[in-house]
């Protein structure tokens, strides 16, 4: 690549055509060789021009965002990192810098807005690079890096890590975070390869692509952890894993202890690091095989560093200052900062730290973290600690006059107060804690101190709502008005923003509801979103699909016209929600015999096993197991009350039907008995899959062949399709393996897998039932299924459709008692009153059951309570 002599940039940026054609970026199923990558970033460096401007970037895990970033640290043009997607955040800089160019994502693409050829800011020849400080996003305060600190820091940390060309990292944090930009870095520097995504790890094709990529590490920072622990990463088999890198906060010694261990069993290294975006990335990383010994210590500098201790009179204490080649050039404020050079050569961190055994350093609190309440000095991270060892999951904040504390869940709080008073030895009345669903945060996911400490303001915690953007009017959220659709919608009283739709219980049941609910607050909902993390998912409202290599640009007067008349007439719906909208308007109809559509029971048996796969399959064996028997009561509840009903009121059902178990005690063939043979024949199937998968070597295997295990289920089930073998199943025969190919179509994340459950389609669905049209509506159900995530759907539909999908189960089972009394009248009438009296049923039935839950869970809750504080 071609760099101007006076402008040469970042060298891991300018010499990415010496690696030749090993792998760079993967993004999907393609990749790109670092020549190709070169060659890319040399046409953008082409875009940008000979003269040297600054330059804003929407900074996402998109190859088109990458490109422009390592374009631009390459040519020596100064680079403001935007928050991904936009927002009022990214204007706010925007309009407080003034840069001559900003690329843009659009469709999964950076399109440049150039403002200017020449640039009208007077640019410090060091000056590479401009990001936020920590938690600190929108606002007009930039650390200034320069470009031989990028390259110091990437160089150190490649280092310790003891990465080598053979390395594939995992994008788990955003490129706009100077953490997740290091792992960018690091990586480019020595060869390795980055697998670009977005994905979060509660995603089972995150897992998908660290297999079939053979990943060899990726970023967490505190709540990643919490997120493993639900996905059951402890018992994951990842053979190529070689490492986990831990920052952006502090990770309790105790998880520290236990995730070193579990990787010392599994055969990869937990690296603890220690970073602030003023000293570029890292400061600090624990040695992996310190980490069991001293799970509380940062560890040593990194390479090229030093830190030394200064002392705080006033608090007894030592603040931690470190020098090195990373740390930045000084901070802009305002776009005349931007002609400043190097400011400062060490930087205070504004933590307190001590040196213990082997030189390892620890921190011991932070030196803005403390206050003076009647004239005791009062460590905020202590309180924290406190109220930890209580059971407790809170942030505290405060001032002079008194501690604010915001306590996650339901407790005691006047007690608990009482008691951190007196070992605080300050007065009760310095003491304020509150009740929240969740701690606020900022966007990296950090305590939110100041919304914290503005809880002491306010007679209650704010409720958030959606709002609208003054700016376009479209909706917007925060993760609070998230938060509280999911509370409502799942009857959950404590949600945080770590919980995603699935970790909260959410089923297909429930779907369709919140679904509808995000999509008014968010504009849109990215594809996945039901296993992503409230605080990823929130900022992904707005951005576009990544994967693309080769997406033009934005389209043109045509295409925008045509854009902007098709989402007038017409809303994206998820495929699944409008199959089974279509699916119970034509099982009823039929039924009634209005006209006859036969086959979409059995494609919503596929759409079930599809939606087995997506919500029930997360988690540890035991949270699996709980979740996958309260889906089953959500069915069997609802069902059995209709069915007991009909069982009094006429004579034509049988003890068998109130259990569920006429498919297997009843009279072969179909008699009026069999009417409820869907929910019957699903009922099974999930308790029999809770069983099986409660084997932990089952567990094991379904785990590591995640698109063979169900297509194996189908195997054996169509083993009595082809009566090589046959089982006593009377009714509608075997549609298990109808069940696992729905199943197999969620986790198929590669064109070969769906090409091959197409074949697998092909050759057994024809022929399978007893009418040809019956045979074709099932295939065809099944094919849109896998191969077309959304359809669009009339605007005037869309609520109805959302209404139909979300009460298909209770349509299904309350039809039968109703349509007889209307069908002499009019069919179309008995078709109407069938449907409009099952989404009633749904109506009521929900809220109760949830109102059931809700105690359930409530009184779980004071058990747990009363054992904390029995003392």
């Amino acid at each position: 690549m071609t760099i101007q002599p006076d402008l040469a940039g970042v060298s891991f940026a300018a010499n990415l055509a010496a690696f030749g054609d090993r792998t760079a970026i993967s993004v999907g199923e393609r990749s790109l060789s670092y020549s190709e990558l070169a060659y890319r970033v040399e046409a953008m460096v082409r875009s940008l021009g000979p003269a040297r401007r600054l330059i804003a970037l929407e900074a996402e895990n998109t190859l088109s965002s990458l490109t422009v970033y390592l374009a631009a640290l390459a040519s020596g043009h100064p680079l403001l990192i935007l928050p991904a997607g936009g927002g009022q955040a990214a204007e706010a800089l925007i309009a407080a810098y003034d840069p001559d160019v900003i690329a843009r994502s659009s469709q999964g693409s950076s399109v440049l807005d150039v403002r200017r050829l020449e640039t009208r800011h007077e640019l410090h020849p060091e000056l590479a690079l401009l990001v936020s400080t920590s938690g600190s996003t929108g606002s007009p305060k930039l650390v200034r890096l320069a470009g031989a600190s990028l390259q110091a820091n990437a160089a150190a940390i490649a280092e310790y890590l003891h990465l080598r060309p053979s390395d594939t990292a995992a994008t788990t944090l955003p490129l706009s975070y100077c953490y997740g930009m290091s792992v960018v870095n690091s990586h480019l520097l020595v060869g390795a390869s980055i697998a670009l995504t977005d994905l979060s790890v509660v995603d089972p094709c995150f897992w998908d692509l660290v297999r079939s990529r053979h990943v060899t590490s990726f970023a967490a920072v505190p709540y990643t952890f919490d997120l493993l622990d639900r996905v059951g990463f402890e018992h994951m088999d990842l053979p190529s894993l070689r490492y986990i890198t831990q920052a952006g906060g502090r990770l309790a010694p105790e998880r520290v202890r236990a995730y070193s261990q579990l990787g010392q069993e599994r055969g990869w290294d937990l690296f603890v690091m220690y970073g602030q975006t003023e000293a570029t990335a890292r400061m600090a990383y624990l040695p992996p095989d310190q980490a069991v010994d001293h799970p509380g210590a940062i560890g040593v500098p990194v390479p090229g560093g030093a830190f030394r201790l200064e002392p705080v009179p006033e608090l007894d204490a030592h603040e931690l200052i470190y020098t090195g080649p990373n740390v930045m050039l000084g901070y802009a404020e305002q776009p005349g900062d931007l002609a400043l050079g190097r400011e400062i050569t060490e930087l205070r961190t504004g933590d307190l730290a001590r040196q213990g055994t082997g030189g390892l350093y620890e921190i011991v609190g932070r030196r803005s973290r403390f206050v003076k309440i009647v004239g005791l000095r009062v460590d905020l991270g202590q309180v924290e600690r406190l109220l930890a060892d209580l059971g407790l999951s809170a942030a505290a904040a405060g001032s002079d006059e008194m501690v604010v504390a915001a306590v996650e869940g339901d407790h005691d709080l006047a007690l608990v107060a009482k008691t951190l008073a007196q070992d605080l030895g300050v007065p009760r009345a310095a003491v304020e804690l509150y009740s929240v669903p969740s701690i606020p945060r900022l966007a990296n996911g950090k305590p939110d101190y100041p919304a914290i400490l503005a809880l002491s303001v306010r007679s209650e915690p704010a409720q958030s709502e959606d709002v609208l953007d003054a700016d376009d009017g479209h909706p917007s959220a925060t993760t609070g008005s998230v938060q509280k659709i999911y509370a409502e919608a799942l009857e959950r009283q404590n949600v945080a923003i770590t919980d995603s739709f699935v970790s909260l219980g959410g089923d297909s049941l429930s779907y369709v509801a919140v679904s509808v609910r995000l999509e008014k607050a968010l504009g849109r909902i990215p594809q996945g979103w039901h296993t992503m993390p409230i605080c990823e998912l929130v900022p992904a409202q707005d951005s576009a699909p990544s994967g693309d290599l080769g997406k033009a640009g934005a389209p043109g007067p045509v295409g925008r016209a045509v854009q902007k008349w098709h989402s007038k007439l017409f809303a994206s719906m998820e495929t699944g929600i409008v199959l089974r909208a279509v699916a119970i308007v034509f099982i009823v109809a039929t039924h009634i015999d209005f006209f006859s559509w036969e086959g979409t029971a059995h494609v919503l048996m596929a759409l079930a096993g599809y939606n087995f796969a997506r919500f029930q399959l997360t988690g540890s064996r035991g949270e699996r197991l709980r979740r996958q028997l309260g889906a089953v009561a959500r069915i069997v509840v609802p069902s059995v009350a209709v069915i007991g009903l009909a069982f009094v009121v006429t004579d034509d059902y049988r003890w068998q039907n109130i259990f569920l178990l006429n498919s297997l005690v009843g009279p072969p063939g179909w008699t009026d008995l069999s009417r409820f043979w869907f929910v019957e024949v699903l009922v099974h199937i999930l308790l029999g899959l809770a069983i099986l998968l409660a084997i932990p070597g089952v567990d094991r295997a379904l785990r590591r062949w995640p698109w063979a295990f169900p297509l194996v289920l189908a195997g054996i089930d169509l083993l009595q399709r082809f009566d090589i073998i046959e089982l006593p199943y009377p009714g509608q025969g075997p549609v298990l393996w109808l069940f696992a190919f729905g199943w197999a179509a969620a986790v198929s994340r590669r064109w070969w897998q769906r090409a091959a459950l197409t074949a697998l389609a092909l050759l057994t669905i024809p022929g399978s039932f007893p009418s040809e049209s019956r045979s074709a509506t099932i295939l065809v159900g099944f094919l849109i299924l896998l191969w077309i995530p959304t359809l669009p759907v009339p605007r005037g539909l869309h609520r109805i459709t959302a209404l139909l999908a979300s009460s298909s189960l209770y349509i299904y089972v309350t039809h039968w008692l109703v349509y007889p009394y209307f069908v002499e009248v009019s069919k179309g009438l008995a078709v109407a009153v069938s449907l409009a009296a099952g989404v009633a049923y749904w109506a009521v039935a929900t809220r109760a059951m949830g109102h059931a839950e809700r105690w359930f869970r409530h009184r779980t809750v004071n058990v747990r309570r009363w054992r904390v504080f029995r003392f």
